[in-house]
């Protein structure tokens, strides 16, 4: 080894030991007869001191160094008279009898420290040197433990790591797959896998029983905060297995997850029905962190002439708890808010309980004080509350004031990175509606089971069947959702049917799997988690590009290494492709 310690393992025990220590310079101090250079590796700072009096070619050759020189440098631990105890080293420093330059660097385009002074675009083209900050780094590790934290969970209950293909076949639910072409089968093409979906219920007949698999997806969709072209689940699988099964399973591993990694004791995860999670809040991934759950006002307020509530399907509110004191300026922002594009109601109705009792609403010329009577018993509001009242189709209008409820805890602190909510939300409709295609989709994927219950359902009101599917939501983010599968050839085939496949259609594009069931499939299911969000959320980022070494910006590029690229003209001959850009 070149070194005999890290930089950040050396304190006063350590001292009048020879040391040699390798690393970056952070940064350097000249002080005339003194020179004081930081050395910085992945595991912290020492401080390195060089005495005109004691060397003077040492000393200088220390003050040529540059910020982010590689170097090794050897000398003796000593204590330091001003010492730094915010860093574990900030005991000790080394006098330095020997140092040896191993690369030269350029001045760096940012600042490589805490504080950056680097935009996001300059960072992710120099991704590698943004990797040396501590505040990066950190997340890198979070991201390991996590991952070791999960396979020794998963190991401990028997479960077995295996590899699926990374070329597959491209299937029509989902998202858009990245395609890949074959040299060796001109025309033909593979897909970058989704998910292993089909592998791992190909397993469960196999036998194997309990899967597991940390691996990379990849989905060509629009990109936000929570996605990226290729991302990372924790793909699992269980046979012989009920719902409670799974949920209990997996609720273990999440609430290991929070002790191990951030010394929390989870409490037991509640559960929700999809349709409650819809009503109270208007949404299905739910941020639980706090209340302000929605109320329906439609009785209260429909047949009293105002058009904006009789014309509409649903009126609902909530309550703002301590916000009657909100200026004009403050609703009308809260107004401009919902009536961005991404939202697109058209307006809000308030009503304020005033600190001396009285209501007051924005439309007081249709509804008396005695009608308001109603709203704040309704809402069981007291003095100094905001209702926040939104009306339109119920579908709209819940998406609607969901927004408005998280814009509202983000105003009231309510939200904080540092406490965790965590929440089952489970009996998904099995299929959704398609307005553009006008026809069912897979709320979920194909293969997710139909409660049994519900089954006669499928041929007269498909909309109204009920999955055996369930997500893990965490602080409003899906961070997890499976199902329990279909493994009869008779009930995929029928569900194949309800989606719009044709029976020639279902086996071209399945039947793989179809077959498969004829051979013994057991009762199966599974869940995969978003292994990208779970680190963020960890992390207490906003972003999973925070967590991933190297991602793709919003535009789906790798600014660093120019990706994606147009490719040399020979290599399209040989797969007999032809771009027609």
């Amino acid at each position: 080894m070149l070194r005999t310690t890290t930089c950040g393992a050396l304190t006063l025990k350590n001292l009048g030991e020879n040391v040699i220590l390798c690393g970056w310079v952070q940064k350097s101090r000249d002080l005339g007869g003194m020179t004081f250079i930081d050395i910085r590796d992945r595991y912290g700072i020492t401080q390195l001191v060089f005495n005109m009096d004691d060397n003077r070619e040492l000393c200088e050759a220390a003050r040529n160094l540059g910020r982010e020189f590689v170097i090794k440098a050897s000398g003796q631990v000593v204590e330091r008279s001003n010492k730094n105890l915010k860093m574990p080293t900030g005991e000790v420093e080394i006098k330095i009898t020997a140092l040896e330059v191993l690369n030269a660097a350029k001045l760096p385009p940012f600042l490589i420290d805490d504080e950056t002074d680097g935009g996001d675009d300059l960072r992710m083209k120099y991704r590698y040197l943004d990797l040396r900050r501590n505040p990066v780094r950190n997340n890198m590790i979070i991201r390991h433990k996590i991952a070791q934290a999960v396979r020794r969970y998963l190991d401990g209950l028997d479960f077995i790591e295996v590899e699926t293909p990374v070329l597959i076949k491209s299937t029509p639910e989902g998202a858009r797959d990245f395609v890949v072409p074959s040299r060796m089968n001109a025309g033909e093409f593979y897909a970058l896998p989704q998910s292993p979906q089909t592998f791992k219920q190909l397993l469960m007949v196999s036998g194997f029983d309990r899967y597991f698999q940390i691996v990379k997806c990849f989905r060509d969709e629009d990109l936000r905060a929570d996605r990226q072209p290729e991302f990372t689940q924790i793909d699992c699988e269980m046979s012989f297995i009920e719902q409670e099964d799974i949920l209990n399973t997996f609720e273990g591993l999440i609430r290991t997850l929070f002790k191990e990694i951030k010394g929390i004791d989870l409490p037991e995860v509640p559960r929700m029905q999809y349709a409650d999670a819809m009503r109270l809040y208007g949404s299905d991934k739910p941020d639980t962190r706090f209340e302000m759950q929605f109320v329906e006002l439609n009785s209260l307020v429909k047949g009293k002439d105002f058009p904006v509530f009789d014309n509409a399907e649903l009126i609902i509110g909530i309550n703002a708890k301590g916000c009657a004191n909100y200026t004009r300026k403050q609703v009308d922002e809260l107004t401009d808010f919902i009536k961005r594009p991404q939202i697109g109601a058209t307006g809000l109705i308030y009503m304020r309980h005033n600190e001396d009792g009285s209501l007051k609403s924005s439309v007081d010329k249709f509804y008396d004080e005695e009608s308001l009577k109603g709203w704040s018993a309704a809402f069981n509001t007291q003095p100094g509350d905001l209702l926040l009242i939104m009306a339109g189709s119920t579908d709209k209008v819940r998406k609607q004031l969901s927004e408005l409820r998280l814009e509202m805890g983000n105003r009231l602190g309510l939200r904080d990175k540092n406490t965790f909510s965590a929440l089952w939300v489970l009996d998904f409709p099995l299929l959704e509606w398609d307005e553009e295609t006008e026809r069912y989709h897979a709320m979920h994927h194909p293969f997710t089971s139909p409660k049994p219950e519900d089954i006669a359902l499928l041929d007269t009101k498909p909309g109204e069947v009920r999955a055996n599917a369930y997500d893990m939501v965490i602080n409003g983010t899906e961070v997890g959702g499976g199902s329990i599968r279909i493994h009869d050839r008779a009930l995929q085939a029928l569900m194949f049917k309800h989606l719009g496949f044709s029976a020639e259609e279902a086996q071209k594009q399945f039947g793989f799997l179809m077959d498969a069931f004829e051979f013994g499939a057991p009762p199966h299911g599974g869940i995969a988690f978003g292994f990208d969000r779970l680190c963020s959320i960890f992390a207490g980022l906003d972003s999973i590009r925070d967590v991933i070494a190297f991602p793709k910006n919003n535009s789906g590029r790798d600014v660093m290494i120019d990706s994606p690229s147009t490719i040399d003209s020979k290599q399209l001959d040989e797969l007999k492709i032809k771009s027609t850009l």
